[in-house]
């Protein structure tokens, strides 16, 4: 086996991971980025989970984020940290509930 196997994803007959997530999101960290890890209600499947992505991804200095409908936990990376209000409104426009910081 060469180096390269074996750092390859184990094949589980699915693009996503364990999680349910279509990556790991291990390359989306950048150095110096602020990671925040807030609870949301009422996502329920993968499209939940692309809508308050997709939300949350136009506030300004947002890098990435990761929602996860069966846990409701949403990771967000940002340049600096962001305020909830402006999370919240995110959240709301996506039609679910932002409870607070996991």
């Amino acid at each position: 086996m060469t180096a390269a196997e074996t750092q390859l994803p184990q094949a589980n007959g699915s693009c996503c991971s364990p999680s349910g997530s279509c990556h790991d999101g291990a390359a989306d960290t950048a150095a110096g980025a602020v990671t925040t890890v807030y609870q949301v209600s009422g996502m329920t499947c993968g499209h939940c989970e692309g809508a308050v992505s997709e939300e949350i991804s136009g506030i300004d200095g947002v890098t990435s984020v990761k929602a996860v409908a069966s846990t409701g936990q949403v990771t967000v990376v940002s340049d600096t940290p962001l305020s909830e209000e402006a999370v919240r409104a995110a959240v709301d426009e996506a039609g679910y509930e932002l409870v607070g910081r996991a």
